[in-house]
């Protein structure tokens, strides 16, 4: 699986810590050196709330943000250093004022539907996240594309964005001024294409069930309705390097306290969770575990638009009250299946 995109991006607070992993004692086809996989490609997680939406130009909490990184693909993917690699990106040329980016993107990318991703898609998705009617809380991506900050604030419409398809698979990106680290941003899930025939089929009710998106990642979501706390997903056949994706399912649970969590893990139904606090303590020295640094950048914002967080000494309460130490440990548990 590729890096969740939260290490992408500063966004506000930065948090260093430490994963720890619980690795079990599974069959030998499971053991890493193992040349052979185990035929059961599956694997258990968790997330600590349910997903709010599957579109791509309206999500902004961590758990959705995950879920499209996994059955999304854009121009640009991180990989384990968190350098950036081309994606759907072939070739990139770069204008010598650093202004305008043309793009070729592969011919055999495919949607779970079937239809081609073009450079069109790209093109239609861009424009729908900066158009202010999307409501979309990560425009400011899009901030060194020419012509974006006027059209968020609706002085210009969404078509006067700087992208457009010179061919069936070319882009051609306009900047207003030149931004060294732009393939880092295109890496970011806002920035990933849209099926625009889809999306106009289920017009506001697109993502906001499984059943209600298409994908061009290596996995699909299959079970998600729209409130439930599970869902899984699985291996998409119709994704361009589907021969490099060994998972064959992954199925999510919705643990919302470390308590939960780790009941879970220990009944065999989560093969990866995190710890944290006492937790941590207690379990950070067991034979499976297996330390590694954990580097990530979130935060927690307030609705200020309604209740008691209109009240600025409340939300200064709650900074106060938040033990800093013990947001800098994060642990993990795993185990793989046992086949």
């Amino acid at each position: 699986m590729r890096i969740s995109n939260f290490k992408k991006l500063l966004l506000s607070t930065s948090i260093i810590g430490t994963m720890v992993l619980l690795v079990g004692c599974g069959s030998k086809s499971s053991n890493q050196n193992s040349k052979k996989l185990s035929g059961n490609q599956k694997i258990n997680l968790s997330t600590t709330a349910e997903i709010t939406s599957l579109d791509l130009s309206k999500i902004y909490d961590k758990t959705s943000f995950i879920q499209v990184d996994e059955t999304f693909e854009g121009l640009y993917r991180y990989d384990e250093n968190g350098n950036v690699d081309p994606a759907l990106a072939t070739k990139t040329r770069i204008s010598k004022d650093g202004k305008t980016y043309t793009i070729d993107i592969r011919h055999n990318a495919k949607w779970s539907n079937g239809d081609p991703v073009t450079a069109n898609d790209f093109v239609y998705s861009w424009q729908r996240a900066v158009n202010p009617k999307t409501a979309s809380q990560y425009t400011y991506l899009f901030d060194n594309v020419k012509n974006a900050s006027a059209i968020v604030n609706g002085k210009l419409l969404p078509s006067k964005l700087g992208i457009k398809a010179i061919g069936k698979y070319q882009l051609k990106v306009q900047l207003a001024r030149p931004t060294t680290y732009f393939k880092m941003v295109m890496a970011r899930e806002t920035l990933y294409p849209l099926d625009k025939k889809v999306v106009e089929k289920y017009g506001k009710n697109y993502g906001t069930s499984a059943k209600t998106t298409v994908y061009n990642g290596p996995f699909k979501n299959v079970g998600w309705t729209g409130t439930n706390d599970s869902w899984k997903l699985v291996k998409n056949n119709q994704y361009w390097d589907k021969k490099a994706v060994k998972l064959s399912q992954i199925n999510y649970t919705v643990a919302k306290s470390p308590s939960t969590a780790y009941n879970l893990f220990q009944s065999g139904k989560l093969d990866l969770i995190s710890l944290v606090g006492e937790q941590a303590k207690q379990l950070g020295k067991s034979k499976d575990a297996v330390k590694r640094p954990l580097a990530a950048t979130e935060y927690l914002q307030y609705n200020q638009r309604k209740g008691v967080f209109k009240n600025r000494n409340l939300r200064l309460a709650f900074s106060l009250a938040l033990n800093r130490s013990q947001l800098g440990s994060v642990w993990k548990l795993f185990k793989p299946n046992q086949n």
